[in-house]
């Protein structure tokens, strides 16, 4: 039988599922996650679910060639499909930080205290922290992983409350002491620049007045990069 390996982010993600879980992996895909965590006796039940049909054969498809038994699968948009009391550490990874926030409203359940939620969005983890912030989330811990090139946050997110200030939003609620969080907060401070310089070729004084507060947001990214290299620089 072939071994499975997971990429660098989804390796950090099983790591962080705790052994005995009832699992659930929303927009499987390839459901290599749910796969492997079934394959090392991990998890105690495991649900793959995606939105479309190619997507959730894949996800069979990985199973049978690894030789993967009992996993559910299960067609559905998020968590519409999922009863509460079927899993108690559920991962949303593999898209958007405003489309993870968008399956969490739909599912309020989520932040009953009862479930552990690992999340890695590809792109605006900012709207999907300040999401988490807003709707009774915490994150109780927050990672960075290079993969292919491309760092991607990882968060542990529980029901409870947090505050955070702008430059958390955007450079990481608990990156303070991560290898990479230098390296990610350079990248956003530049994206930022960037959407900047745009605006303000713009005549219209909306985007003006949006440019004012994204350098704003570049001020608080810088000074969280200074608190990092005092952090983590002799």
């Amino acid at each position: 039988m072939r071994q499975l390996e997971l990429s660098p982010r989804l390796q950090l993600l099983a790591d962080w599922v705790p052994r005995g879980a009832r699992f659930a992996d929303v927009g499987t895909d390839h459901a290599y996650l749910p796969v492997w965590l079934t394959l090392h006796g991990r998890v105690t039940s495991a649900i793959a679910s995606d939105l479309r049909k190619g997507p959730l054969e894949r996800a069979r498809e990985t199973g049978r060639t690894y030789g993967a038994e009992g996993i559910d699968y299960r067609l559905g948009d998020g968590l519409v499909g999922i009863r509460p009391e079927e899993a108690d550490t559920i991962v949303i990874a593999g898209m958007g930080g405003e489309n993870i926030a968008s399956i969490l409203a739909a599912a309020p359940w989520t932040a009953d205290g009862e479930h552990t939620l690992l999340l890695s969005p590809h792109t605006k983890a900012e709207e999907l922290r300040l999401f988490l912030m807003d709707h009774g989330y915490a994150i109780r811990r927050e990672a960075l992983v290079r993969d292919r090139g491309t760092l991607y946050p990882v968060m542990e997110v529980t029901a409870g409350e947090m505050t955070l200030a702008q430059g958390q939003l955007w450079g990481g609620a608990r990156l303070l002491h991560d290898p990479l969080g230098d390296r990610y907060i350079i990248e956003k401070i530049i994206r930022l620049m960037g959407a900047i310089a745009g605006k303000n070729r713009s005549e219209r004084p909306e985007d003006r007045e949006k440019a004012d507060g994204l350098r704003d947001t570049v001020t608080a990214l810088l000074a969280m990069r200074e608190e990092w290299r005092h952090a983590n620089c002799p």
